[in-house]
């Protein structure tokens, strides 16, 4: 199987990228929504990017993919029970599991393994999707055509970092720590308002218009197509450029100051825009802080909450029908607007 295209080699779409490494460093984001025409790019960033990150420590034989010093009840591997032995300690590739359109509810979460109750008689749990992307990414294409009780299971797991089963006589708990991403065409259709507003982060992508850009994306995935080897190794020095960005960030994550004044500054930016509850101010935080994380800044900026602020709350506003200029135009206004206040209450002080 060919290694998947490189991160780095994407050309443009940068908001993209962008939101899906900060979703890398900042695990409480809450997911990235991706909406955008086909043929955009949007399943070869998500899969490169599991590719481009550290690898995860976990135990030969783990299905949980539990860390070594936190093991779980519910794995027979990593707390072995009757006299057996733990698996040793092993690196893993970050995990990056594909959820099927068609996929059951037992699919995703886990069930009875019932050829054990069938053959031995034992009640055994048969991990699922969310046990295979623990430490990883759970990736959804078509997200806005899959089932919304199963879309708003899949966001309660990834808020807790917890699966629970409550079936068949079984009663299990166990880590489900992973970012999700989600993809879709808007011309098939929206998700609910409800479920939008539970994703940290949603980018909309358009077909590259600038000639330069897309006769490089032709050479680019050319290239790849007749050498794949070849073509990653070129451009294996700026991945690692990149997870080594992504490394430094997480370890100094919590760490980065928010000044009050840019905190008082988002919370008047979504109350100027009418944004419903706390989750926008939360999750416009968080990934700031990530951004700031990832540019190695000890504090995070007006800019960066200038720049990130359409891809959090975009997605939380109520529409306008009077408004045709669209989401991002007015929550540039409203950026606009508070730089005009300051700038007029300092010229008074």
């Amino acid at each position: 199987m060919s290694r998947p295209f490189p991160f780095s080699a994407i050309v443009a779409q940068e908001d993209m990228k962008k939101a899906l490494l900060m979703a890398a460093v900042e695990p409480l984001l809450g997911g990235v929504l991706i909406f955008g025409d086909r043929g955009t790019g949007k399943s070869t960033a998500v899969r490169a990017l599991a590719e481009l990150l550290p690898k995860i420590d976990t135990r030969q034989g783990c299905r949980f993919n539990c860390a070594p010093a936190s093991p779980q009840e519910a794995c027979p591997v990593c707390s072995p029970k009757n006299g057996e032995k733990q698996g040793k300690p092993i690196q893993i590739r970050t995990p990056m599991i594909d959820l099927p359109l068609g996929a059951t509810e037992d699919r995703i979460c886990g069930a009875l393994d019932l050829e054990k109750a069938l053959v031995a008689g034992e009640k055994d749990f048969e991990p699922g999707l969310l046990a295979a992307a623990n430490q990883g990414f759970l990736y959804i294409d078509e997200v806005n055509l899959l089932e919304d009780h199963l879309v708003d299971l899949l966001l309660d797991a990834a808020a807790s970092g917890v699966n629970v089963v409550e079936r068949e006589g079984l009663s299990i708990r166990h880590a489900a720590r992973f970012a999700l991403v989600g993809s879709g065409n808007p011309e098939e259709g929206d998700l609910r308002p409800q479920l939008l507003d539970r994703f940290g982060l949603s980018v909309e992508i358009r077909t590259i218009n600038d000639l330069g850009h897309r006769i490089e994306v032709i050479r680019r995935r050319d290239a790849y197509e007749a050498d794949p080897d070849g073509f990653c190794s070129r451009w294996s020095r700026k991945d690692a450029a990149i997870r080594n960005k992504v490394v430094k960030a997480r370890k100094i994550l919590r760490q980065i100051d928010i000044p009050d004044s840019v905190l008082s500054r988002m919370s008047q930016l979504c109350m100027s825009l009418g944004i419903d509850g706390m989750r926008g101010e939360l999750t416009l935080m968080r990934a700031c802080r990530a951004a700031a994380a990832l540019a190695g800044r000890p504090e995070v900026s007006w800019e960066d909450v200038s720049e990130i602020s359409p891809m959090v709350l975009c997605h939380r506003l109520r529409r306008d029908p009077l408004d045709d200029a669209g989401s991002t135009p007015r929550i540039e206004r409203a950026v606009a607007a508070l730089d005009i206040a300051v700038q007029a209450g300092a010229g008074h002080g």
